[in-house]
């Protein structure tokens, strides 16, 4: 695994795959699940259920190639003291981040509905990093991590696109890294957000970075599809 050209949009990508790294954002069971964050807000899940397919087809797939795979979680400290009121105090009380729900209590760490859904759990040894925000560099130790490993390249999964996904690309574009989006292996609550999401990411000639499907990462990284 090494120098290898992505088929993605604006343009293929060519890229150092000994120097890339997946980062799966947020497919936590909060977000994902009938009882979940999401749910209670009254949205559809399964619209970003169709994500978890693809994400455990890459995710096998960069096992498979050795490459480093990182996981984010958004969540807050049980005493909440990491979440700003503005971000408290959206929505009625009883949906609100810290109130109960049936998974525990909404977006805290170590409750049921934080953690990453099953489909998707984490391996020993592989990362996880737990975000007080949107974006998976803010407050967090992401970027030491990709620069002592000297990452270049991240190939970027998860929910939702206009989200946490986004605001994480438009951060690794800041901080220099080459950003890959697997547009299959993303989902939003609302389609057209996420489609939307996904030009945006590869406009004017790829201004925070490329957009590909796993099929196309997969061919790349020359491993075995393990979509049975």
């Amino acid at each position: 695994m090494s120098q290898a050209e992505i088929a993605a949009q604006p343009f293929p990508l060519q890229a150092d795959l000994a120097r890339a790294a997946l980062v799966l954002i947020d497919m936590q069971r909060d977000f994902l699940e009938p009882d979940g964050f999401g749910a209670a807000l009254g949205n559809d899940v399964a619209r970003l259920r169709a994500a978890v397919e693809p994400c455990r087809r890459i995710l096998a797939g960069a096992r498979a190639a050795g490459m480093l795979v990182i996981h984010t979680r958004e969540g807050h400290r049980p005493d909440l003291s990491d979440a700003p009121p503005a971000k408290l105090e959206r929505g009625p009380p009883d949906k609100r981040i810290g109130a109960p729900g049936p998974m525990g209590r909404i977006l805290i760490r170590g409750e049921v509905g934080h953690d990453i859904v099953p489909a998707l759990a984490p391996c020993p040894g592989e990362p996880v990093i737990d975000k007080p925000g949107k974006g998976a560099f803010y407050q967090t130790d992401l970027d030491l991590m990709l620069r002592n490993r000297g990452i270049e390249t991240l190939l970027v999964c998860g929910v939702t696109t206009e989200v946490c996904v986004h605001t994480t690309v438009r951060e690794a574009n800041d901080r220099g890294y080459r950003c890959l989006v697997l547009g299959d292996a993303c989902a939003s609550y609302f389609p057209e957000f996420h489609e939307v999401g996904l030009r945006m990411i590869a406009a004017q000639g790829g201004i925070f970075g490329w957009v590909s499907t796993t099929d196309a990462v997969l061919a790349a990284l020359g491993v075995p599809d393990r979509a049975a």
